[in-house]
C-alpha cells in the first residue's frame, strides 16, 4: 500500500501558510495597516471555508452521522482530522482481514502497440486511502488558487509599496509560492489520472520536476507582472482582473449552452437542481481562478459526465500561451512606461528581459514534459510538436491573405505595367511619325 505522502505535504502547506497569515495580519495590526490586515485574513479564512466544504462534499458526511466530524469541519480543523484518519486506516491496514475487497481492470502503457489488462484486487482501506488522497489533492487546488494566489500577489504588491521586504513576509510568500506550485502540480496530476482513468498510471520523478519547473516559471512570472503593473496603474488593476475572470468564467458555460445538452443531474443524487447550479458555479469559479495565474491542465466541460474535456486539444494550448505571453508583454510595456520613482533604482529594461524570459523558460519545461515525461505520451494522437506545428500553420493560414486576392493584385500590377508600356510606346511612335513637327519647332 503507497504511503499517503500527498496528504501530509498538502496538511503540513496548510497549517504552515494558515498560521503565517494570521501571524503577519498580527504584525500588520500592531503597525496600525488596517487594510492590509483585513486583507490578509480574508485571504487566508475563505480558502479555507471552501477546503472544508470541498472534504465534507466529497466524503458525504452530511448524509452521514458523525456530528463530530461536522463541529471541527466547522472549527477549521477539517485536514487534521483527515489526516490522523489517514495514517490511522495506513498503519492499522492487514492486521483485520477484510470481509471483501473489489476487483478494478487497469490497462498497462502500450509496448510495442500491445496493450495488457490487468486485475488488481482492492480492499477497504486501500479504497478509502484513495478517497482521502483525491479529496486532498482537490483541497490543494483550491487552497492554491482562491487563496495563496491572491495572498503572494497582495503580499509582494505591499513589500513593493513600502519598499521593504521583512522576515515574516517573505517567508509567508515563499509558503505561498510552494502552495501554488504544488496545487498547480497536483492538479496536473489529477488531469491526467482522469483523463486516462483506464490506464495504470505511473509518474516518475522526471515528470514531477518538469511540472514543477513549468509551473515555478510561469507562475513566478505571471504573479511579479500583476504587481508591477498595479503598482503603478492602480486604477485599471481591477478591469484587467475582472476581463480575465470572466472570460474563463462564462466560457464553459457558453459552449454548454451551444452544445444544448440536458442540465447535468448526476453530479450528487442528494443535491437538487439549485444545489448541482452551485456546486457547477463554484467549479467554474475554481477554474476562472486558476487560469487567471496559469494554464489549468483540467478543462471543463460541463456536458460531460465527468464535468471534463478528455480530448487533448494542442490548439486551447497553443494559443492560451500566445494571448498570456502577449498580455503580460503589454502590461510590462505599461509599467514601462508609467513606472513611478519607486522604481529609479531598478533597471527596468533588464527586468522586463528577465521576466520575458522567464516565461518563456515555463513554456520550454512544458514542451519538455509533453514531449518526453508525460506518463501517458504513448496514448496522444500526436506529439506536442506535431501539435505546435500544425497549430502554426494553421495560424499562418489565417494570416495569409486568399489566394484568389494575390492572384487579382498580381493581374492588376501586370495590367497597369501593360498598360504604360503600350502608352509609352505610343508616345514614341508619334514622335517617330511627325519629323515636321520637330523640325518646325526648332526653328
Amino acid at each position: 500500500m503507497k504511503f499517503p505522502g500527498s496528504v501530509l505535504v498538502s496538511l503540513i502547506l496548510f497549517v504552515a501558510e494558515t498560521a503565517a497569515a494570521l501571524c503577519l495580519s498580527g504584525a500588520y495590526r500592531a503597525a496600525g495597516d488596517r487594510m492590509w490586515q483585513w486583507l490578509t485574513l480574508l485571504f487566508a479564512l475563505l480558502p479555507c471555508a471552501l477546503v472544508q466544504l470541498s472534504l465534507v462534499f466529497i466524503h458525504r458526511d452530511v448524509s452521514r452521522d458523525r456530528p463530530l466530524v461536522l463541529l471541527l469541519h466547522i472549527l477549521q480543523l477539517g485536514p487534521l482530522v483527515r489526516c490522523v484518519e489517514v495514517f490511522y486506516i495506513y498503519f492499522h491496514a492487514g492486521r483485520v482481514e477484510e470481509p471483501y475487497v473489489s476487483i478494478t481492470k487497469k490497462r498497462q502503457m502500450p509496448k510495442d502497440g500491445y496493450s495488457e489488462e490487468i486485475e488488481k484486487e482492492v480492499g477497504q482501506a486501500e479504497g478509502k486511502l484513495c478517497t482521502h488522497r483525491s479529496a486532498f489533492s482537490r483541497a490543494s487546488v483550491i487552497q492554491a488558487f482562491l487563496g495563496s494566489a491572491p495572498q503572494l500577489t497582495l503580499q509582494l504588491y505591499i513589500c513593493v509599496l513600502q519598499q521593504e521586504i521583512t522576515a515574516a513576509r517573505s517567508i509567508f510568500m515563499v509558503l505561498s509560492l510552494l502552495s501554488i506550485v504544488y496545487g498547480a502540480l497536483r492538479c496536473n496530476i489529477l488531469a491526467i489520472k482522469i483523463k486516462y482513468d483506464d490506464y495504470d498510471v505511473s509518474v516518475k520523478p522526471a515528470a514531477y520536476l518538469c511540472i514543477f519547473m513549468w509551473r515555478s516559471f510561469e507562475i513566478a512570472t505571471r504573479v511579479t507582472v500583476l504587481v508591477l503593473f498595479s503598482s503603478v496603474l492602480q486604477i485599471w488593476t481591477l478591469p484587467v482582473v475582472l476581463v480575465n475572470f470572466f472570460v474563463f468564467f462564462f466560457y464553459p458555460w457558453i459552449l454548454f449552452w451551444q452544445s444544448k445538452s440536458p442540465f447535468p443531474e448526476n453530479i450528487e443524487k442528494a443535491l437538487s437542481r439549485v444545489g448541482t447550479t452551485i456546486v457547477l458555479c463554484l467549479l467554474t469559479f475554481l477554474y476562472a481562478g486558476i487560469n487567471m495565474f496559469c494554464w489549468s491542465a483540467v478543462q471543463v466541460k460541463l456536458n460531460d459526465p465527468d464535468l471534463i474535456n478528455k480530448s487533448q486539444n494542442w490548439y486551447r494550448l497553443t494559443v492560451y500561451y500566445m494571448l498570456r505571453f502577449i498580455e503580460n508583454a503589454f502590461l510590462l510595456l505599461m509599467w514601462y512606461v508609467y513606472k513611478t520613482d519607486i522604481y529609479l533604482y531598478v533597471c527596468a529594461p533588464l527586468l522586463v528581459l528577465q521576466l520575458l524570459i522567464g516565461y518563456c523558460m515555463a513554456v520550454l519545461f512544458m514542451l519538455v514534459f509533453y514531449q518526453f515525461c508525460h506518463p501517458c505520451k504513448k496514448l496522444f494522437s500526436s506529439s506536442i510538436s506535431e501539435g505546435l506545428l500544425s497549430c502554426f500553420k494553421f495560424l499562418c493560414f489565417i494570416c495569409k491573405p486568399p489566394k484568389s486576392t494575390v492572384l487579382m493584385d498580381k493581374a492588376e500590377m501586370k495590367s497597369e505595367n501593360t498598360d504604360e508600356a503600350w502608352s509609352s510606346s505610343k508616345t514614341i511612335d508619334s514622335q517617330k511619325g511627325n519629323p515636321h513637327q520637330s523640325v518646325s519647332s526648332n526653328a
